[in-house]
């Protein structure tokens, strides 16, 4: 019962980001400039530029992961566990999949939007600096990954 409310909710919030993400790309393609930065390098600087289009792949991205992670949520049987799944462990494990799922791809999600305002802004100011350094949101991805992997070996 309480799972259920947690992963609605969880699925809810996945929704608004990535429609806000629509809505933020919208909203901003007419004023960028035909040319765009569409990769970065380490330091931040654009060392790749293409057609202002691209600014289309970050939100369908997102909604592919978004459709694929809920695909895989309905089916966990599908999934590759890092331990056995067996009838004792099945229900704490397939919990921490599907949690891990939704927050996954709401770190995904927050990064993608990060970078979408990032993109736009040093279309204009190549000064601009990322809202949320990119470390840090890497960071939160593999320390994400750590948590998962402790607690399914916890309740394996």
């Amino acid at each position: 019962m309480i799972e259920e409310v947690i992963f609605t909710s969880f699925d809810i919030l996945n929704f608004v980001l990535i429609a806000f993400l629509w809505w933020f790309t919208i909203k901003n393609y007419k004023t960028l400039p035909k040319k765009i930065p569409v990769h970065f390098d380490v330091e931040g600087k654009a060392d790749n530029f293409g057609n202002k289009a691209f600014t289309f792949f970050t939100p369908v991205l997102a909604l592919m992961f978004y459709v694929l992670f809920i695909f895989i949520s309905k089916h966990p049987e599908t999934a590759n566990f890092p331990v056995e799944i067996t009838e004792t462990n099945k229900n704490s494990q397939f919990f921490i999949m599907n949690f891990f799922l939704r927050w996954l791809l709401m770190l995904i999600v927050l990064i993608f939007l990060n970078s979408q305002d990032y993109t736009f802004r040093y279309s204009s100011d190549e000064k601009a600096k990322p809202k949320v350094p990119m470390a840090t949101a890497i960071f939160s991805v593999i320390g994400s990954l750590i948590a998962v992997f402790i607690f399914t070996s916890i309740f394996k």
